[in-house]
Order: structure tokens, then C-alpha cells, then sequence
């Protein structure tokens, strides 16, 4: 290949990269976002994100990825403030209320939560997420009328979605409504037999039922189908100081802890641990707290009462 050639060639790519748009560069960098989400790298994948938000600082997509990728990180405000930019500069974007309104959930942030279910309801009513969320909201708000409610209107617009049943079913769980918690669980296990939180569910009615192994042996499904959740972890170590794994069972309910630090439960069950080892001092620097803010928590009054008697 001759000089004159190999220049052309040369002043060729210099011109298509110049003529390169903003948009299409853009959406490059998204892409490679989600590529980098995709092979399970958040981290990789915000730095692509910011590529595209430096050259377009209203790419709401780019704002909206950008959140998600915080969220696989855990970092729930860094995840609600870029959600409610891609709000900002995309008003009308439902997936991004929804997916604030659960993050504000995670978060404790309930009243906003509620805010954008609200949204949601107004503006997309025929649409089963608004109507979800607001009945986690009422769920979290201890309103289970509202909450359920809620689901029925989200099961009315889906009524395949398991994850719609087993929410029903929780209520009904809370109600101490067992009875009425299994023929759900039935009909969601109809609809789809590997929902995790299905499982979950059915280990804490069999552990109120005072059937423990049964209770460990549906948790171990739920997390073989999802092995991200800190509160399948912190039900199994509960199962196993029940089971009389002491050791083991504290194990999960710290590995829980390292997922979610601030789950009441979890710290609940740890105070349950040292009872068990008969550890007076660190059992009450756990339970005293939670039975002052929780006390109509399950066990917490029983398990203060036997660490005040060690």
C-alpha cells in the first residue's frame, strides 16, 4: 500500500470521528455501561455512565443506569439522588418513580416512598406498579388493610405475578392468618414455583409453627434461587440457634449483618445467640435497645425477659 493511500486512509478516520454526534457518543458510553452491569461490574459501569453524563449532563438514561448501579453497590442515597435526576430532566418517567419509590423504601423513607406511588397511580393508573408500591408503603406503615388493599388492585392489572401473591400472603403472615397465608403461597407456587421470596415465607410460617427443620429447608431454597438478600441469610442463622447450630447460626446472621448492618431482626437474633450462650451483658446490649424502639417485635420481650434472668 502506497504513501498517498495510507494518508487517505488516515484523513478518512480523522473524518468520521469528527463527524462522531454527541448523541452518538453518548449512547456508546451507555451501552458499555450496561454491558459492564451485565458482566456484574458496577463499579466499571458508573464510570461509563459519567463518560456519557460529561457529555450530556440531562441524559436521563444515563442519570437512571447510573442509579441502578449504585443500588447493586448498595449506596441507596448516591442511587436516589441520580434517580431523581433522571426525574428532573425527565418528568415523565415512570420506571424511574417506581424505582425510587422502592429505594426510598430500602432507605426508611416511607412518606416518599408514598409520594411516588402516588405519582404513579395519577398518572399510569392502569398499571400494577403504582398500586405495588403503595401497598409496601402500607405495608411498612403497618396500614395491612391498605396494603392489601393495594395488592389486590396491582393482582386486578396482574394477575400472574406471583411476587403480587406472595405479598398478599405476607399480610396475611402478620395477621397470624396462616391459614389463609398457605392457599396463597399455593397459588403463587402454581404460577411460579422458583420465586425466593415464596420460600422464604413458607420457612417463617414453619418456624411460628414450631417446625424448625422444615423452616431451614424452605430458607435453603429461597437463597439457592437468590443470594442476594441479607434477610434470607438472617432467617437461616435464626433456624439454626433453633435447630441447635449456635455457631453456625451466627455466622449467617453476622454475614447478614455485613449485607444490611441496620435490620433490627438481625440484631434481634444475635441477642437471641448470646441468651443461648448464656452471655447476660451482650445479650441485653442488644435486646435492651430493641425492646425500648420494638417491643411488640417477635421475641424481642420473651428473650429480654430470660437475659435479665441470667
Amino acid at each position: 500500500m502506497n504513501k498517498i493511500r495510507i494518508s487517505f486512509l488516515f484523513l478518512l478516520a480523522i473524518s468520521i470521528t469528527a463527524c462522531d454526534s454527541v448523541e452518538d457518543k453518548k449512547g456508546r458510553f451507555l451501552l458499555k455501561g450496561n454491558e459492564k452491569l451485565d458482566e456484574n461490574d458496577p463499579r466499571g459501569a458508573l464510570e461509563f455512565y459519567q463518560e456519557a453524563l460529561d457529555l450530556d449532563s440531562t441524559y436521563a438514561d444515563a442519570w437512571f443506569n447510573k442509579a441502578i448501579s449504585h443500588l447493586q453497590l448498595n449506596q441507596l442515597d448516591e442511587a436516589i439522588l441520580d434517580f431523581s435526576a433522571a426525574i428532573n430532566y425527565q418528568p415523565d418517567y415512570p420506571e424511574a418513580y417506581f424505582q425510587r419509590g422502592l429505594t426510598y423504601l430500602d432507605n426508611g423513607e416511607f412518606y416518599k416512598a408514598r409520594e411516588d406511588a402516588n405519582w404513579l397511580q395519577t398518572n399510569q393508573p392502569v398499571e400494577w406498579k403504582g398500586f405495588f408500591l403503595g401497598g409496601l408503603v402500607q405495608e411498612k406503615l403497618q396500614n395491612y388493610e391498605l396494603a392489601l388493599e393495594a395488592f389486590g388492585k396491582a393482582l386486578e392489572l396482574n394477575p400472574d405475578n406471583s411476587d403480587l401473591i406472595v405479598n398478599q400472603a405476607t399480610i396475611f403472615y402478620y395477621q397470624k392468618n396462616y391459614a389463609k397465608a398457605d392457599s396463597l403461597l399455593d397459588l403463587a407456587k402454581e404460577i411460579n414455583p422458583m420465586e425466593p421470596n415464596l420460600h422464604n415465607l413458607e420457612s417463617m410460617i414453619a418456624f411460628d409453627r414450631g417446625n424448625y427443620q422444615m423452616a431451614f429447608e424452605a430458607v435453603e431454597k429461597a437463597i439457592s434461587l437468590n443470594t442476594s438478600q441479607a434477610y434470607f441469610y438472617n432467617n437461616k442463622g435464626l433456624y439454626l440457634l433453633y435447630l441447635g447450630q449456635v455457631e453456625e447460626g451466627l455466622e449467617f446472621i453476622n454475614r447478614s449483618l455485613k449485607m444490611d448492618a441496620n435490620n433490627p431482626y438481625a440484631l434481634r437474633n444475635k441477642g437471641i445467640y448470646y441468651v443461648m450462650k448464656g452471655d447476660k451483658i451482650s445479650a441485653l446490649q442488644y435486646l435492651q435497645e430493641l425492646y425500648r424502639d420494638y417491643p411488640e417485635m417477635d421475641l424481642v420481650a420473651e428473650y429480654y425477659e430470660k437475659a435479665q434472668k441470667l
